[in-house]
């Protein structure tokens, strides 16, 4: 490179292109560690949802379900209030799809009791178990209630995964427990909440938090003069830790998909099951059975299929918005 007295410099190509390579060198090298990150905020959120159910199987033995959703709104209400006024109320009160919203925060209400009571039944890793199978059921339903088209290798997929629910549920008089029926219908009920979450795309992430929090809050305080016991000081603070913890989690998940794309880090959602495992052995003493580990296994294998197959034919559509591809 040559530099004169003048305002002008004259690059060699071969400089430009040194120049140029490392740029893209270190772009890709940020890329990177963008992804790691985000992957390890997905850890993390998975892990803080993991402790989140343990902490609620564990205080269920002493106190109800309407108990523990109030206390814990009310602990995730503290948090969120800066972050409210930072955004602003408005950010609360979206002029469009406000009925939407407002089912969304009704099903959430319903779709946390159901789990509360379940787990207060069932084992941790089962229950999670049935909660996992929730993308299966979107995909199923998401011609009828999104318009989406689902080809026949989806279809399959759906199937099997039906199929690994039926493993881990072994259809009984001793399985077929009011308990399990109540963790099939919650995580249908989680299934409809991600359906909404799907055609919510538009609406604050506050205010998609913040509704559920109050509406499982007013659903917690309706129970209250029939079921209450006053906590202990210890006890009080772990029911307040729940909100937080819930809090946590959502807050790392967001930054997980803030740094990695979807495609990368959502397959670590399906650690949360090694969580339960581990968990429900720790702390309650409890082992996953050999028919709950294999339908996992067929859930897990089947939803990563949807997951994976979606991420393609979404990408073939951006690449190709006029072409047609089967599912």
């Amino acid at each position: 490179m040559a530099v004169g007295s003048g305002s002008s410099i004259c690059y060699r190509p071969e400089t430009m292109t040194h120049a140029s390579t490392a740029s893209n060198a270190q772009g890709v090298a940020a890329a990177h560690r963008a992804t790691r990150l985000g992957i390890t905020f997905m850890l993390l959120a998975i892990l803080m949802f993991a402790l989140n159910d343990t902490l609620g199987k564990w205080l269920l033995g002493t106190y109800a379900v309407g108990q523990l959703l109030f206390i814990r709104t009310f602990s995730a209400l503290a948090v969120m209030t800066p972050i409210i006024m930072r955004v602003g109320w408005r950010t609360l009160f979206p002029t469009h799809q406000r009925g939407l919203l407002a089912a969304r925060a009704a099903i959430a209400t319903a779709e946390i009791g159901a789990f509360y009571v379940a787990v207060s039944y069932l084992p941790l890793a089962d229950t999670i178990t049935y909660w996992m199978a929730a993308p299966i059921y979107v995909a199923a339903l998401s011609p009828l209630l999104l318009g989406e088209h689902v080809g026949w290798r989806r279809w399959t997929a759906i199937v099997v995964g039906f199929v690994g629910v039926v493993i881990a549920l072994n259809p009984s008089a001793e399985t077929l427990t009011l308990p399990a029926l109540v963790s099939i219908a919650g995580s249908l009920l989680f299934t409809l909440l991600m359906i909404t979450g799907r055609a919510l795309r538009g609406a604050s992430d506050v205010a998609m938090v913040f509704w559920p929090l109050v509406t499982s809050g007013i659903a917690g305080a309706l129970t209250i003069p029939f079921a209450w016991t006053t906590p202990a000081l210890d006890d009080l603070a772990l029911l307040a830790l729940l909100g937080i913890v819930a809090l946590a989690a959502h807050h790392f998940t967001n930054r997980s998909l803030a740094l990695a794309d979807a495609s990368t880090v959502t397959p670590y959602q399906y650690t949360l099951l090694v969580w339960a495992m581990l968990f429900g052995w720790l702390f309650f003493g409890e082992v996953p059975k050999a028919n709950v580990l294999a339908g996992a296994a067929v859930i897990v294998a089947a939803g990563l299929y949807i997951f994976f197959r979606e991420q393609r034919l979404g990408k073939a559509h951006t690449a190709e918005p006029g072409g047609s591809s089967v599912a």
